[in-house]
């Protein structure tokens, strides 16, 4: 009887120290959110997005400025240098300023017309030659220019397009039939993508490609893509110097694109058979010749990171990532040629900054390690995080998740939690979770056609297997509701995105930044004290890369 009776006194106090272990680590965890405030926030951003960081462009005294004004709030963070000794990356990239001579001539039998740069036409080339010449090339209209075995899907089925351009939509077939079975309906596949496209007119040995502009399956208008043009590309350093890709890469505007078809004896609504199993290319019995001249700048860049070691699994790694770079000082826009880039993306950089500093608040630290990554030339393809993902510090397969975010607008509180690329991964039961902390609920990306899936840092560990989130409020604020949140998104993507206005504002509210990043501090704690690995879902087409 008396050893039953010290049983019941050991089990007692094995159940107290239970819950007071959890009660601690709940305390450990409600303190170290406490970290996350407005005031920071509204620091850093007021700071990368003054004009003294010049809009932060690679190469320039703007670059220097922000890894330098990173590291040291990573410094003063009290976190260890992410790369062996260094809190920096070498990321070698070449600059390529490609731009055409004079307009694109196009003949169409005894009929000759031109089209204008950048006004109807963009265009460039990836391939290191000081001039390109593209001469009578053939132009055949190629649907979506897309190859989708796991669709039954080849717009380049029984055409050779060797020494041709082919002229082909943006997005994918599913766009247009909303059918949510076909592709994913409105939500754009990595089919959809232009780099995709373009990639893809490489593979089957075309010598141009010029996709048309249409805004809603774009996901942005006319002037990105005239703005994007007028500033330098920047490649990662090929071993081919890129002469395995097109010589031609470029898109039309909506209205020269029926033009060519009209000329071409071809109404415009042809392009309607494009989204059918049964399409078929379509010649556009028309040539085109134009000259690119091109120069070229070999320089690097640099990513920067910060580590919070882990206590037990310290080769086991969480990735927090926000770009640090923008567009620099470009095209005048109403006397401004500063792009500040203050949203896009020093919103995200505070975000990012602001979990570090709750992750050292921690009495208790993590089991895995935390990497926070500041990568380069996000706005130039990802190409700061694709070198990281081919050069990673930590091996992709002890790397559980990256958690990223991108143009986090500051407009308060929101009810919704959005993800985007929703129904990927078991990352977005985690925020679920998190999200009930905050009484807010989960919405899908609304505008899954935009692609933005595919747009930020977090598709270079996507597309390696490494199970990602995009995640913030973005679509209903509690203040003012859904229809305003709406409207002020569209005004700040017409007025500010990728422009010279998008810097900061005294009236901006950073409230929901801050929300945002309580939650996903609590996604990435949990991450951090597990032992096993969050997986893809059923259907997503990454999970048998991480699989591998």
């Amino acid at each position: 009887m008396k050893h039953i009776h010290y049983l019941k006194i050991i089990t007692v106090f094995f159940i107290i120290g239970i819950i007071f272990s959890c009660e601690t680590k709940q305390t450990d965890v409600e303190q170290a959110i406490l970290a996350i405030d407005t005031s920071d926030l509204t620091r850093i951003v007021k700071v990368l997005g003054s004009n003294e960081f010049q809009g932060r462009r690679p190469f320039t005294d703007g670059e220097e400025k922000t890894i330098n004004y990173l590291k040291s709030e990573f410094v003063n963070l009290g976190l260890q240098a992410g790369n062996a000794d260094s809190y920096f990356q070498d990321v070698p990239l070449v600059e390529i300023n490609s731009s055409p001579l004079g307009k694109l001539q196009l003949a169409s039998g005894k009929k000759t017309y031109e089209f204008s740069f950048p006004d109807e036409f963009v265009a460039g080339s990836w391939q290191i030659k000081d001039e390109i010449k593209l001469e009578d090339s053939e132009l055949i209209f190629l649907g979506y220019g897309i190859v989708a075995p796991e669709y039954n899907w080849d717009d380049y089925k029984n055409v050779d397009v060797k020494g041709k351009t082919v002229v082909v939509l943006v997005n994918d077939p599913g766009f247009a039939t909303e059918d949510s079975s076909f592709f994913k309906g409105r939500t754009m596949t990595y089919y959809g993508r232009w780099t995709y496209k373009y990639e893809e007119a490489a593979r089957q040995g075309a010598d141009g490609i010029l996709i048309i502009h249409q805004t809603e399956p774009a996901g942005y208008p006319w002037n990105v893509i005239r703005n994007g043009a007028l500033i330098p590309d920047l490649h990662l350093v090929a071993d081919d110097n890129y002469s395995s890709k097109c010589k031609l890469e470029g898109w039309l505007t909506l209205d020269a694109a029926k033009t060519l078809f009209n000329n071409a004896g071809l109404d415009f609504s042809v392009t309607d058979k494009a989204a059918k199993k049964t399409f078929e290319p379509i010649p556009l019995n028309t040539s085109i010749s134009l000259t690119i001249e091109s120069k070229q700048q070999y320089k690097t860049t640099k990513n920067v990171m910060a580590l919070l070691k882990g206590s037990k699994r310290p080769d086991e790694v969480i990735i927090y990532s926000a770009h640090w770079d923008h567009l620099g000082i470009g095209l005048k826009i109403n006397g401004d040629s500063i792009y500040n880039g203050a949203v896009d993306n020093g919103t995200s950089l505070a975000w990012m900054l602001e979990i570090a500093e709750a992750f050292t608040k921690l009495e208790t630290k993590p089991e895995r390690s935390i990497l926070f990554f500041a990568p380069s030339a996000e706005e130039t393809g990802l190409l700061g995080s694709s070198f990281y993902a081919e050069n990673p510090v930590f091996p992709l397969k002890k790397t559980v998740a990256n958690i990223n975010n991108d143009l986090m607008l500051p407009y308060g509180k929101m009810r919704d939690v959005m993800i985007t690329g929703f129904g990927q991964s078991e990352l977005e039961d985690y925020v679920v979770e998190a999200a009930k902390t905050q009484n807010r609920y989960i919405i899908p990306d609304p505008n899954p056609h935009t692609g933005m899936f595919f747009r930020s840092d977090h598709f270079s560990f996507v597309k390696k297997g490494v199970p990602s989130l995009f995640v913030r409020g973005n679509t209903d604020s509690w203040a003012h509701g859904k229809e305003w949140m709406a409207k002020k998104e569209l005004d700040w993507l017409k007025n500010n995105y990728h422009k010279p206005a998008d810097e900061y504002n005294k009236s901006w509210d950073l409230t929901g930044v801050a929300d945002d990043a309580k939650l996903l501090f609590r996604v990435g704690y949990k991450l951090s004290n597990e032992k096993h690995f969050p997986k893809w879902k059923a259907g997503s087409e990454f999970k048998s890369i991480r699989e591998k």
